[in-house]
């Protein structure tokens, strides 16, 4: 059976940039592994945002930038299923708002894997984990009844 993962950007991040997690993050979703890896379309633009911070404060040279932006981009093309955001989506959001103490994109990805992981339930048996290195994030998704792993804690 195929591992079926929900990465938000904090957890893909980790793909590109050398943080703790890094290492297990790359091991756990190599292609070689024949996991599928899901996403957000809304980590498009957070990814691009967390690629160009790291460039002003300069802990990537613009070469680097370029690199990863192309490997990032390069990956939601062959690797990840990137998952429209649509209206029951922002609706579920919004519930999950009311619940857990999230940001605006955090409830979106949660309500994302949400609806994503029923579908998997319902096509395959399987449910996903749910990766993100954001703890209240990672809290907010347990109690909604997601597994869930974070890359921070497996350094």
């Amino acid at each position: 059976m195929v591992d079926i993962y929900y990465a938000d950007t904090s957890a893909l991040l980790k793909r590109y940039v050398q943080e703790v997690g890094s290492t297990w993050l790359i091991a756990l979703i190599a292609p070689e592994r024949y996991a599928m890896i899901i996403t957000s379309k809304l980590t498009l633009a957070e990814m691009a945002s967390a690629f160009a911070r790291r460039r002003r404060e300069g802990t990537i040279t613009d070469d680097i930038h370029r690199e990863v932006t192309q490997a990032f981009l390069d990956d939601c093309r062959t690797q990840y299923q990137l998952a429209d955001v649509d209206d029951p989506i922002i609706a579920l959001a919004r519930e999950l708002l009311d619940r857990h103490p999230l940001r605006a994109y955090d409830a979106m990805h949660l309500a994302t894997a949400l609806i994503v992981n029923q579908f998997c339930v319902d096509t395959y048996q399987h449910s996903l984990t749910f990766l993100s290195a954001d703890d209240s994030l990672n809290t907010a998704a347990s109690a909604e009844g997601l597994a869930v792993d974070n890359p921070n804690n497996h350094p």
